[in-house]
């Protein structure tokens, strides 16, 4: 077997990792926050979760990521698997300096910064057309990470202002709380599987690539991707829980659960249409929107400013990293 193919497969496994340590605060940070779950019945139940959705409903994703931003059947395939593999890379080490510093970025806006990376420096090198890049699939990516959290953030403030008015002003707050206790579990098990149905593609896509597939994508490849989450998960995905879950807003039961149901339908929507939105940008969006509910006072601003600044350098930081990662692998391979 070619030594790059298992050096991508290797590569796929680690992003995989990463996005289970950095987008674990996707779906379980605010039961986290909001003290629903510990963080041993967190890392179980989302290891799970997020495997199953990888396993199940990821396929549709794998396809846009794999060869929706990039012609690679113009390219030759040891360039394909070159440019997989420096995508991956690239992507694999900025997740894993943000999870360092408990920065919860996009894994999506990583690959896809990477993947757009690949595609530049195969134009650079006249192996490409700047226009046969599929801007217009880039575009329809880039217009879901901005709808993504403007609809996640609008669903919590408005899921979260019902319960308001209806529970918790009519009836007594404590008991309303302790109900959505157990029914904030049951979204954020929601949300992990909506995750794991979203976000495998970052891992999984470029590997698909390397593989030839073309069509349908194999069960074993999602279950591979769905494995390194669930590990990512278990080994560092703490890091970030705490910065999500904690420090933007304070979260009850009946918040948690408004931004959990109002992310993971926004994510599950997006998946069934094959659109990789960000799950980290829809959850944020969601918490924010639910904090709003109670005031912007009670929005740790710093915090969002701090959040969205890393959100901004992930594009291009992920697209020079795989340039720069190319440039050299060609010259030596």
């Amino acid at each position: 077997m070619n030594p790059l193919v298992v050096a991508s497969a290797i590569a796929g496994f680690y992003v995989a990792w990463n996005i289970g340590a950095n987008d674990a605060a996707n779906s379980m940070a605010t039961s986290y926050g909001s003290r629903a779950l510990t963080l041993k019945q967190i890392i179980v139940i989302a290891s799970i979760l997020e495997f199953s959705g990888a396993a199940l409903f990821g396929k549709k994703v794998v396809h846009t990521v794999a060869k929706g931003i990039v012609p690679i059947g113009l390219l030759d395939h040891n360039l394909v698997i070159v440019g997989a593999l420096a995508a991956l890379l690239s992507a694999g080490f900025w997740i894993t300096i943000a999870t360092y510093y408990h920065l919860p970025i996009s894994t999506t806006h990583s690959i896809v910064g990477a993947v757009l990376g690949f595609g530049l420096a195969a134009v650079s090198q006249h192996y490409l057309t700047i226009d046969q890049i599929r801007w217009d699939v880039l575009a329809k990516i880039v217009l879901s990470w901005i709808s993504s959290p403007l609809i996640g953030g609008f669903l919590a403030f408005v899921v979260f202002t019902l319960i308001r008015i209806f529970l918790l002003e009519k009836l007594k707050p404590e008991k309303v709380e302790h109900v959505f206790r157990y029914l904030q579990v049951i979204t954020a098990c929601y949300m992990a599987f909506a995750h794991g149905s979203n976000d495998v593609a970052n891992a999984i896509g470029p590997v698909a690539a390397i593989m030839g597939y073309r069509g349908e994508i194999p069960i074993w490849v999602l279950l591979f991707g769905g494995l390194g989450i669930a590990v990512g998960v278990a080994t560092w995905g703490y890091r970030v829980i705490e910065t999500v879950g904690k420090q933007i807003t304070e979260l009850t039961f009946t918040r948690g659960f408004s931004a959990e149901f109002a992310t993971a339908t926004t994510v599950i929507t997006a998946s069934s249409l094959g659109m990789p939105v960000s799950t980290t940008h829809t959850l944020v969006g969601s918490v924010i929107g639910v904090g709003l509910a109670g005031g912007l006072a009670s929005v740790n601003l710093k915090i969002v400013q701090k959040i969205i600044f890393s959100w901004i350098l992930t594009v291009p930081v992920a697209a020079a990293l795989t340039i720069a990662i190319y440039t050299i692998m060609v010259i030596f391979v």
